[in-house]
């Protein structure tokens, strides 16, 4: 894990806000940040906010064999997962020392305090027993992941229902969801992580740190505990030496913030328990409003369909009588024609024009208004003032004429003549026509 490193000014900043007992989210020494809880539309899914770090937890199950040395017990499972997408410091694929470490302390908080009987988990002794897996998956990093994975997985374990089973002999039958009612764990007790940070060796202590309070602390100290005051873990880390009054004062501390989270978990299992049985909106869409476009339930609008027919007739009664089509469409000049208002498209006639075009003639079209003139390849290059100016390309489809009068001409040029002189007049495009066939 590669962290930006603070600079002088802001490690200052920070620990002269700790001194003057002042937070940035504006909580006081002891305060905990605001704790949201979230269930999915499946058992065992869930998502807590502890401010703005956010933990998702799943709990799944399989039937598998038994360790040898306890044949008797189930087997439970815990995985941590810290991506990019919590925080860029989180390198993806590696081992890091803190998720190392975030690991190992789940496990004691949870498996080795014994919260869940195991033994109710064994199907046949030395043959079958459920495997219980929870996956926890850091979404958004702000500080004290321990504290917010902990809540999440004792959740999602309280959440979780396992399929239920029936032994005959050898045989095994394993039921689904629809044909028997899923049976929750066997939980003994929900213990809780809560963190402490510790400033100038242990002088200034702070309750759930966030993020950058983290950086600057000298140590930290983490006590799980249940709402029976029982310590299930101790861990203090950082290399700073903690009195036995600090410690106690801790464990008082951590002993009233765990009896307010485990009131919170309580009633949100209640909720989505109550919610479930009425058929209401359960799971992630409890989050979400109902003024927004995302609600997944909207309102409907009466409509009022009983006299739909006779407005229907009214209707068409007022309605003006449709339009005669025009059989033929109008054509305005050669190669265009008039589309719409029911009337049939001539664009044929155009592309029958192109085809023709392609076959290279030398024939000019010639309108009704306009004269042929004939150009004398004997004038060699002179050019009167009354003769029209000739553009020619050599061997080009199209021909463009500059005359001096106002009505254009039309004229058979040579394919190698060479215009002179070019002046500003008015251009007619001609285009050349393919004769018939012999």
């Amino acid at each position: 894990m590669k962290e930006t490193p603070l600079s002088n000014c802001e490690r200052r900043f920070l620990l002269r806000a700790i001194e003057e007992k002042k937070r940035l989210d504006g909580r006081q020494t002891y305060d905990y940040r605001n704790i949201k809880i979230s269930f999915g539309t499946d058992y065992g899914c869930c998502i807590v906010e502890l401010g703005k770090t956010r933990v998702l937890g799943q709990v799944s199950c399989e039937l598998v064999s038994p360790k040898l040395n306890r044949a008797t017990e189930g087997i439970l499972f815990f995985n941590l997962e810290l991506s990019q997408m919590a925080a860029p410091a989180f390198e993806p694929g590696r081992q890091s020392d803190l998720l190392v470490k975030l690991n190992r302390l789940l496990e004691r908080c949870l498996r080795n305090s014994k919260c869940i009987d195991t033994e109710s988990l064994c199907v046949v002794a030395g043959e079958k027993v459920w495997q219980i897996r929870v996956d926890l998956h850091l979404l958004n990093h702000d500080g004290n992941i321990i504290d917010a994975a902990s809540i999440a997985a004792i959740v999602a374990l309280c959440h979780f229902r396992r399929p239920d089973v029936s032994v005959q002999g050898d045989e095994i039958t394993l039921y689904a969801l629809e044909e028997r009612d899923p049976v929750p764990l066997s939980i003994h007790h929900m213990p809780i992580c809560i963190s402490f940070a510790f400033f100038q060796q242990g002088t200034y202590l702070l309750v759930d740190p966030n993020e950058r309070e983290e950086r600057v602390m000298d140590g930290l100290l983490v006590i799980a505990m249940n709402k029976h005051r029982e310590i299930c873990t101790i861990q203090s880390s950082g290399g700073i030496m903690l009195l036995q009054d600090q410690v106690l004062r801790c464990s008082k501390i951590a002993g009233v913030k765990v009896a307010e989270i485990t009131e919170l978990i309580l009633k949100a299992l209640e909720n989505d328990k109550r919610v479930r049985k009425e058929g209401g909106k359960f799971g992630f869409a409890e989050s979400i409003a109902n003024q927004r476009i995302t609600a997944f339930k909207m309102e409907k609008a009466p409509v009022d369909t009983s006299d739909v027919e006779e407005k229907a007739e009214e209707i068409i009664a007022e309605a003006d009588p449709p339009s005669e089509a025009v059989s033929k469409p109008v054509l305005w000049t050669p190669g265009t024609a008039q589309i719409g208002e029911g009337i049939e498209s001539s664009w044929g006639d155009l592309e029958e024009e192109e085809e023709e075009e392609e076959g290279g003639s030398d024939e000019v079209t010639i309108l009704d208004s306009v004269k042929m003139e004939t150009e004398d390849p004997s004038a060699g290059n002179h050019i009167s003032d009354d003769a029209p100016i000739v553009l020619s390309d050599s061997e080009e489809d199209e021909i463009i004429i500059l005359e001096p009068g106002e009505n254009p001409k039309k004229t058979r040029t040579q394919a190698n003549s060479k215009p002179e002189k070019v002046s500003s007049k008015k251009a007619v495009r001609k285009k050349k026509k393919k004769k018939p066939a012999n």
